[in-house]
């Protein structure tokens, strides 16, 4: 199963009765919909930047709740490449916000009509004086203000939906009842592997945990020879993820176009 995948079971999991992934028309009525369904993109937050002279403090603000205006963005957008290495579709359920982690989730509710509607936000944006939130083209027509072009909103962040999300795309362990993610022990005498200086590999991915590792690994099994590798860069422990070695990058590059073909889209060729 792969992290998308992955992170879609963890979330319907962890909403079971509620309404997530439905439009709540205001009326008692319903429209099914999906806001976890991701092209390939990674989890972070991003450092401060600055645009039109302001700043803006990406963080990780599970209690976020704020009332302004939302707009939204289409065509002029569609397939160009979101903050956090998406591909932006105008008629999936995903918005952009200025500083909430990407991705994370959020419900969105049209103070105008009464509408709500949980999105994945995996972009960045809108720097409009006033609006808060720009949504997908789809979702402006499903909260009714795809015509007007803005409305008022509330944004709330949903806190176990977006730890569980970040978990599984970071290759975690989350249970929703716990404070913090589950820390997988550091092997006392673990040795780093040994290879032929000049090796080409396909690098599936590098994790903080080697349970979300060795769940890659178990997947690329039938790719080929598949380690791995513990590292410590700056005091930080990783577990990385190759198949592989290969003696040149062609075959290297082969390997890669299998390795996508199971759905880990962000494996790209290495050489140490």
């Amino acid at each position: 199963m792969n992290r998308t995948k992955y992170a879609s079971l963890l979330l319907i999991l962890l909403l079971g009765a509620c309404t997530y992934g439905r439009t709540d028309l205001g009326d008692g009525k319903y429209t099914q919909a999906s806001a976890i369904t991701a092209q390939g993109g990674t989890y972070k937050v991003g450092n401060p930047y600055k645009i039109m002279g302001k700043w803006y403090y990406p963080k990780e603000d599970y209690h976020y709740s704020e009332v302004g205006m939302a707009s939204w963005y289409g065509s002029d957008f569609h397939a160009k490449t979101t903050a956090n290495g998406e591909k932006y579709d105008m008629y999936s359920l995903t918005a952009a916000h200025r500083t909430l982690p990407l991705p994370s989730i959020v419900k969105v509710t049209n103070l105008e009509n009464g509408r709500s509607l949980v999105l994945r936000v995996n972009d960045r944006g809108p720097y409009a004086k006033g609006r808060i939130i720009d949504v997908s083209k789809r979702a402006s027509q499903l909260l009714g203000f795809h015509t007007q072009g803005t409305t008022k909103v509330r944004v709330e962040i949903m806190p176990e939906e977006s730890k569980a999300l970040k978990a599984a795309l970071l290759g975690e362990k989350y249970s929703p009842n716990m404070k913090e993610i589950e820390q997988t022990p550091l092997p006392k005498t673990q040795q780093k592997q040994v290879y032929p200086k000049g090796s080409y590999f396909v690098q599936a991915g590098s994790y903080s945990y080697e349970s979300g590792a060795q769940d890659v690994a178990a997947r690329l099994q039938n790719v080929g020879s598949t380690n791995i590798y513990y590292v410590n860069v700056n005091g930080q422990n990783y577990y990385r993820v190759r198949v592989g070695p290969f003696s040149n990058q062609e075959e290297a590059e082969v390997a890669l176009e299998e390795v996508k073909g199971v759905g880990i889209f962000d494996a790209k060729v290495v050489s140490d």
